[in-house]
C-alpha cells in the first residue's frame, strides 16, 4: 500500500489514478490521518449469447432512407 497527502493527489492525480487502475492500493492521508483509499475497479462481466451478431437488420424506417442506411450496418457486420 502507497501513502500520499491529499495535496499529492491533487497535484498528480491522473498518476496515481493510474496506479491504481494497475492494481495498487493508495491510501490518502490529511493531516497525516488515513483518508481515502483509491483501488482500480473490476469491469462489469458481459454476457455474450451465442447468437451475437447474427440478428437480421429489419429497418424502422423504410420510406425516408430508402435502404441506404443499411449499406453501413452490413458492412459493419462483415467477418474481417
Amino acid at each position: 500500500m502507497i501513502n500520499v497527502s491529499i495535496q499529492e493527489l491533487k497535484s498528480g492525480f491522473a498518476a496515481w489514478a493510474g496506479k491504481a487502475a494497475a492494481g495498487e492500493t493508495i491510501q490518502v492521508t490529511r493531516h497525516n490521518r488515513p483518508y481515502v483509499l483509491l483501488t482500480g475497479c473490476t469491469p462489469a462481466s458481459v454476457y455474450r449469447g451465442s447468437r451475437v451478431g447474427l440478428g437480421e437488420l429489419k429497418p424502422a424506417l423504410k420510406g425516408p432512407t430508402k435502404g441506404r442506411w443499411r449499406c453501413v450496418l452490413d458492412e459493419d457486420r462483415e467477418e474481417r
